[in-house]
């Protein structure tokens, strides 16, 4: 199993982002997935298994979105408004029982 994420960057407090997150070695299309930020793992979206439903944390005020494409086993997650507390290293996992973390990409906010 491997996951790799990308798309992290410094970014201005107020600007957009988006990252991507693909995965090999297991059958994406069958799990929710999830991102995640920061070495508490903390959760930030998640998106089931046919991208028909989402769900967030509430204290993100929807400015993140989540969406997947199962044909090239990517799920994406776009940051908008961003808060230099939204400054992290962000992961994506299965959402549930979590496989082995990848690297992570890292957004840099400046204020």
């Amino acid at each position: 199993v491997q996951l790799v994420e990308s798309g992290g960057d410094l970014v201005e407090s107020g600007g957009s982002l988006t990252l991507s997150c693909t995965a090999s070695g297991f059958t994406f299309s069958q799990f929710d997935i999830g991102w995640f930020r920061g070495k508490d793992r903390e959760f930030v979206a998640a998106i089931t298994k046919d991208g028909r439903n989402t769900h967030y944390a509430a204290a993100l005020n929807g400015r993140f979105t989540i969406s997947r494409d199962n044909s090239k086993n990517t799920v994406y997650l776009q940051l908008s408004s961003l808060k230099p507390e939204d400054a992290s290293v962000y992961f994506c996992n299965k959402r549930f029982i979590h496989t082995s973390w990848g690297p992570g990409t890292q957004v840099i906010v400046s204020s």
